[in-house]
């Protein structure tokens, strides 16, 4: 095969793999963004059971704790002294982002006495 000829089969597979490797990049940054938001989840349901006990907001709290473009989607739900707080990742698809989508709870411990 001549040397034209092997450039030219070069070029083909890397047109080829191109779609794979957006593909694969895509991926990588959806999991690393849902690993994001179960992080979020988790800090904000601490600053959420902490307020808590300091007699504060909880919702308020757990908003406060994440940057703003999670507060948007996120859900903070407050039972006695337990919070749960869910928060959905950005993703092209939605129904992606609900399956992805991060849980937390929080408790503050016994009602004190």
């Amino acid at each position: 095969m001549s040397a034209r000829g092997q450039a030219g089969q070069a070029s083909v597979e890397l047109v080829a793999l191109g779609p794979l490797l957006v593909i694969v990049v895509l991926a990588a940054a959806q999991l690393l963004a849902a690993g994001a938001a179960g992080e979020l989840a988790d800090h904000a349901a601490e600053a959420a059971a902490i307020a808590i006990l300091q007699g504060a907001d909880p919702a308020a709290a757990a908003r406060g704790a994440v940057p703003g473009w999670s507060r948007g989607r996120m859900s903070v739900s407050v039972a006695g002294r337990r919070v749960h707080v869910r928060i959905r990742p950005r993703a092209p698809i939605s129904a992606l982002a609900r399956m992805l989508e991060a849980h937390a709870t929080a408790d503050a411990g016994p009602a004190a006495r």
